[in-house]
């Protein structure tokens, strides 16, 4: 599967003031594989260690953590010369090896001419708890699961993810090709963009196959929860964890600590919510009641809403029938419409976005509002096809934006100082504004 995330790697690999790049992002996204192909296909050879598959690897960084001693040691231990800008240095499950976390600032000052890329699963909650992580002295990466645009070259889509690239003028897309993109999407949102749901599903085309796929996944995330949450917090976690498609599914989505347990208080699952997004589980947007510049100072933090970091996932939590697939439109109204909420909240993070959702003394809720150069863009979700968006419409009377933005199932058009952009054009919004 070609990743988008290999290019930002390759201009890792080329900067001027390049550091050991530090790769997070949940487990299973894909964080290992890009960084083997990046080795294969950019460096002369490359060295792979796994402190997770091979504990006694550990034992590299207990002498010193010199560059030069490890250098020999990583040699030594794979038999494979490692060479100054030649030679890529992978080190996988690092979280497993907190002095390797460390010896980076010393590969940063003493040996920078030395490649060397890192991952791991639940690392940014590893890195909350690792004293003498050599902050400021690595370049940082964040993975997400497939996009759309990455999941149609998955499926030999190729030249229709050109097509929707290369998209300049904000003008319809030919009709048969916006039918041909709302139908791949109908399947992306019950796959998702986890490797492994979709290798399965370009293997076998069994949605069978794709949901027992899935739930591996998701077992996998549980016994993650059993085997590195604080013992005390692995009971809040599962519940926060389980109930995030019941949130989803009320009309009002912001959390509701009641749901876990009556009379639950935010203190006692405020470390359990913040343990699921550091390991790159969840997306969390915060509600704001005033729309201006920055943003994160009139944020609410009492209110916000959880959305799965892939939204395959959120379906299989929900035992979401495959059927839904072809009944037209109705998978982008399961949920009442969380689903395609699930997957704009996955696009605007991709895109760097921080997550915000605007409200007006409950009379109007806009799924979210983000920043974009310098300007506040609202924008509203539809998964059906109907005109209606009355939020939108009093957001726009209050504040007056240059640009009211809503993405629907409906195609690509601009008329006066309203945007629709189609949903699977979502990825691709920063793009169009920057076009307009």
């Amino acid at each position: 599967m070609e990743r988008q995330i290999l290019k930002k790697m390759r201009h890792w690999k080329q900067g001027r003031h390049r550091k050991p790049l530090v790769v997070m992002g949940a487990r299973q996204v894909g964080k290992t594989t890009s960084l083997k192909c990046l080795g294969e296909r950019e460096y002369e050879n490359s060295v792979y260690l796994n402190f997770e598959d091979n504990p006694h690897l550990k034992t590299l960084f207990d002498t010193s953590l010199k560059p030069d001693h490890l250098l020999k040691a990583m040699q030594i231990e794979t038999g494979i010369e490692i060479k100054p800008e030649k030679t890529l240095i992978i080190l996988d499950e690092i979280q497993e090896c907190p002095n390797a976390l460390i010896s980076l600032k010393y590969f940063n000052e003493m040996a920078n001419e030395y490649h060397i890329a890192t991952a791991g699963s639940l690392l940014g909650v590893k890195l909350l708890n690792t004293q003498g992580f050599p902050v400021g002295k690595t370049d940082f990466l964040d993975m997400f699961p497939l996009s759309f645009f990455e999941f149609l070259d998955a499926i030999g889509e190729k030249e229709l993810k050109k097509f929707l690239e290369e998209i300049k003028k904000i003008e319809p897309i030919p009709a048969n090709l916006h039918e041909k993109c709302l139908d791949h999407f109908r399947h992306y949102l019950y796959i998702g963009g986890m490797p492994e749901p979709v290798k399965k599903y370009i293997e076998t085309h069994s949605l069978d196959s794709v949901r027992e796929a899935h739930q591996a996944i998701l077992r996998a995330y549980s016994l993650d929860f059993s085997k590195h949450a604080p013992a005390n917090q692995i009971m809040k976690i599962n519940q926060v964890w389980n109930v995030i498609p019941s949130q989803l599914a009320k009309e009002n989505k912001k959390f509701v600590y009641s749901v876990l347990r009556k009379g639950a208080r935010a203190k006692e699952f405020e470390t359990a919510i913040q343990w699921l997004k550091e390991a790159g589980l969840v997306h969390k947007t915060f509600n704001i009641t005033t729309p201006k510049i920055p943003l994160e100072a009139y944020v609410n933090f009492e209110f916000f809403k959880i959305y799965l970091v892939d939204v395959g996932l959120l379906g299989a939590k929900a035992n979401l029938s495959a059927k839904t697939i072809l009944q037209n439109n109705e998978l982008f109204q399961e949920f009442r419409g969380s689903y395609i909420e699930n997957v704009a909240a996955q696009a605007l993070a991709k895109n760097h976005h921080k997550l915000y959702y605007w409200t007006s003394e409950g009379k109007a809720e806009l799924d979210f509002v983000f920043e974009h150069d310098g300007i506040i863009h609202p924008l509203e979700i539809k998964s059906g096809m109907t005109n209606k968006k009355k939020s939108l419409r009093t957001y726009a009377q209050k504040y007056q934006p240059k640009l009211s933005i809503k993405s629907s199932p409906k195609n690509l058009c601009k008329k006066d100082n309203s945007l629709n952009c189609p949903l699977y054009l979502l990825e691709k919004l920063p793009d169009l504004l920057d076009n307009l």
